[in-house]
């Protein structure tokens, strides 16, 4: 992956500024993506060699399009930036908050990627990962693995949405060779709600996750769902 660039949005803090810093050791040159400009260069220079800011707010189009115009050259893109809301179940929750939540993890999604896309076709090895999560599984969510299914409901909806553009732009964008995988990183020590504030779980093993389907052999799959061991995940 030697001269290679990698994008990770929402990447100036969490599990993003570790998939950010574990690509740069890697030896990549690694875009920050974050909207707080002041935020994202104190991250890039945390990462240190190889990680450089880009000010990217995934939910407004002027941003996205400055950003993307600033990048000639990628590889890699990680779609990593979401937002949680609360634990009300679908009832309960507001429209606004589906919508806010949307705009977030599934629109802005959709936004980066098609903006990036003209930069990945140029790239020899084109690889999309999108951070997702295991409770957007609907099999998991019939199953026995999440006991308290109603929570979340926006959230877990919007997972659910981003596994099926997961699908669908690995469907599209097969011929161009560019895999599209999704990762689940399981609960991990974030300020993405109460719930991952208080685990213990280490973000570096989802970014290790998220790292390995971003340097995908060209033989590797795609149009898939991975837990962040590696195992495949059922959608």
């Amino acid at each position: 992956m030697e001269n290679s660039v990698a994008l990770v949005t929402g990447a100036n803090k969490g599990i993003g500024k570790e998939i950010a810093r574990q690509l740069a050791a890697a030896g990549l040159a690694v875009y920050v993506g974050s909207r707080d400009a002041a935020r994202g260069e104190r991250a890039a220079e945390e990462i240190g060699r190889g990680a450089r800011l880009l000010v990217l707010d995934v939910t407004d189009a002027a941003s996205i399009a400055a950003a993307a115009h600033k990048v000639h050259s990628l590889d890699i893109l990680v779609n990593n930036a979401g937002i949680s809301g609360d634990g009300k179940t679908a009832d309960r929750d507001d429209v606004g908050a589906f919508r806010r939540i949307y705009e977030t993890n599934v629109f802005g999604v959709a936004a980066v990627t098609n903006a990036f896309l003209p930069a990945l076709r140029r790239s020899a090895h084109p690889r999309i990962v999108n951070i997702s999560s295991g409770t957007g599984s609907l099999a998991w969510t019939t199953g026995p693995q999440f006991p308290h299914r109603g929570t979340f409901a926006a959230y877990r909806s919007s997972k659910a949405a981003l596994n099926a553009l997961t699908i669908y732009y690995a469907h599209a964008l097969a011929d161009a060779g560019i895999k599209v995988n999704a990762l689940a990183p399981g609960l991990r020590r974030t300020d993405l709600n109460a719930a991952a504030a208080a685990s213990d779980g280490d973000p570096a093993e989802a970014g290790a996750g998220a790292v390995r389907l971003a340097l995908l052999p060209d033989d590797g799959p795609s149009g898939e769902f991975f837990s962040w061991d590696g195992t495949p995940v059922p959608w």
